[in-house]
């Protein structure tokens, strides 16, 4: 079994997501397999919330959709730290929400 697990765009894979990967072959080949954007979109779904009880929730999640074949976290605005293209419009609202909170 690989233990070598691979990085996003701009996200560093997080050792909690790393043990998760690790504990299934099926789990690491479909890593390996999706791009490095969409493994970035995975890690900034698990790693945008400081809430441990969400952060398990997301990794479950991650979890269960990459098992069955989900390649891009659904029903998620997208990464905000990437410096390559401007925010969309549901970004900025979420964004701008989290700092009004």
């Amino acid at each position: 079994m690989a233990t070598k697990i691979s990085n996003g765009t701009v996200h560093k894979t997080p050792a909690d997501l790393k043990k998760v990967l690790l504990a299934s072959p099926k789990l690491q080949k479909t890593w390996e397999d999706i791009t490095p954007l969409a493994r970035n979109e995975w890690i900034c779904l698990i790693t945008s919330t400081e809430n441990p009880e969400t952060r398990a929730r997301r990794l479950e999640r991650t979890r269960s959709q990459l098992m069955e074949g989900k390649r891009r976290p659904c029903c998620w605005a997208g990464c905000p730290h990437r410096t390559d293209k401007p925010l969309s419009a549901s970004q900025k609202f979420v964004k701008a929400k989290s700092k009004s909170s």
